[in-house]
């Protein structure tokens, strides 16, 4: 008898589809859905998803989706791009992984350009309070000296990064530590 249920489960169980890969996708409007995607963030900034039956087919882009997590990480998405998280706390740590701007989206029939958000793929932002804030050679000293001012083992971590943004990784999570 147990083996019957067994192998009838087997049986009901679908394949997973070529290239995708397990996630879960929480919707902008509050749904969450589970089933595969296929990320096409590089090129075209967008997800295919098909359920779990494998029944259900559909495309979202960034301004669809409020958070993505899959085997191939984590992401966030603001402005209609998505964002790799690195780390997550009081401050995140993020990485852009697509360029949503000058992309036409459509409200209703009206087509309408998406300004995207500050910064180029692979750049490296600190996402906190609703604030998006690009981190680059530039600037990453002066958000050492007031972020992070006053966290010595945050400010200790950053000796070592010779402008670097992506060692800031381990900074940030020091800080977020002590800001549980």
């Amino acid at each position: 008898m147990l083996l019957c249920f067994f192998i009838a489960s087997v049986i009901a169980q679908k394949p997973i589809p070529a290239g995708y890969t397990k996630a879960t996708i929480n919707l902008a409007n509050g749904t969450v859905v589970q089933g595969y995607v296929k990320e096409n963030l590089k090129k075209k900034s967008v997800v295919d998803y098909i359920d779990n039956a494998g029944n259900n087919k559909k495309r979202y882009d960034g301004g669809d989706i409020n958070s993505l997590s899959s085997a191939d990480g984590n992401f966030i998405c603001i402005n209609g791009d998505f964002f790799k998280i690195i780390c997550a706390g009081k401050l995140n740590f993020l990485q852009k992984s697509t360029n949503s701007s000058n992309k036409i989206f459509y409200n209703g029939t009206e087509p309408m350009l998406n300004n995207g958000t500050d910064g180029r793929m692979g750049d490296h932002f600190i996402y906190a309070n609703n604030e998006l804030r690009l981190l680059n050679r530039k600037n990453v000293e002066t958000f050492i000296n007031t972020q992070l001012n006053g966290y010595a083992n945050a400010i200790q971590k950053t000796s070592a990064l010779n402008g670097d943004v992506a060692k800031l990784e381990s900074a940030v999570v020091s800080y977020n530590i002590h800001n549980k």
